[in-house]
């Protein structure tokens, strides 16, 4: 064990205590969260119907990828699992851009970027994928591992446009100017 195992475990540790957190608020209201069903109404709102279903989905992927990041069990399987949910939970704020104090998706960039970093790099000695004699998928596991995670993405951001698309936005009308007083006025 060197100085990089060490900072690959504080890592994984790092990010599956956030991941943690993020379930946490979703599912139970901890942490400042809103809990389950406001949750779900927010998801809703977001194109991700129905809500429940995709706030328990959330909260599963966050808590099982987190947890097999923390064990260094099965690591590049956890890094594809949050990959894959953090390019959804980035879709409903990508418009607004990267920074987070801009309302972006900065977060779960972040997080999605230091999975990917975690599926290149590897768990480490200080794991249970080391101290199991797991084998390592070789040259092509770490890409494997990202194009899972993306591909994995793709059925929940294409319901999501299909529910958002099935419920269009009214667009905000002009007042009807052919009842207008006689200074364009709409209330004669």
């Amino acid at each position: 064990m060197d100085e990089i195992d060490a900072g690959l475990l504080v890592l994984r540790l790092l990010l599956a205590g956030l991941l943690a957190g993020h379930a946490l608020q979703k599912s139970v209201g901890w942490f400042r969260g809103t809990g389950f069903e406001k949750t779900a109404e927010v998801f809703e709102s977001w194109g991700f119907c129905p809500g429940r279903r995709h706030v328990a989905l959330a909260t599963t992927c966050e808590l099982l990828g987190g947890t097999l990041l923390a064990t260094g069990l099965l690591t590049r399987v956890g890094c594809a699992i949050v990959i894959g949910t953090m390019i959804v939970a980035a879709a409903p704020n990508a418009g607004n851009g990267l920074w987070a104090h801009l309302g972006g998706c900065e977060v779960p960039v972040t997080y999605a970027g230091t999975a990917a970093c975690l599926a290149i790099a590897g768990p480490g000695q200080l794991s249970l994928d080391h101290v199991t004699g797991l084998p390592d998928a070789g040259a092509w596991g770490a890409p494997a591992t990202i194009a899972l995670g993306v591909v994995a993405a793709v059925p929940p951001l294409l319901n999501r446009r299909r529910a958002l698309r099935g419920h269009p936005t009214e667009p905000v009308r002009p007042p009807d100017r052919s009842e207008a007083g006689p200074h364009g006025d709409p209330n004669p």
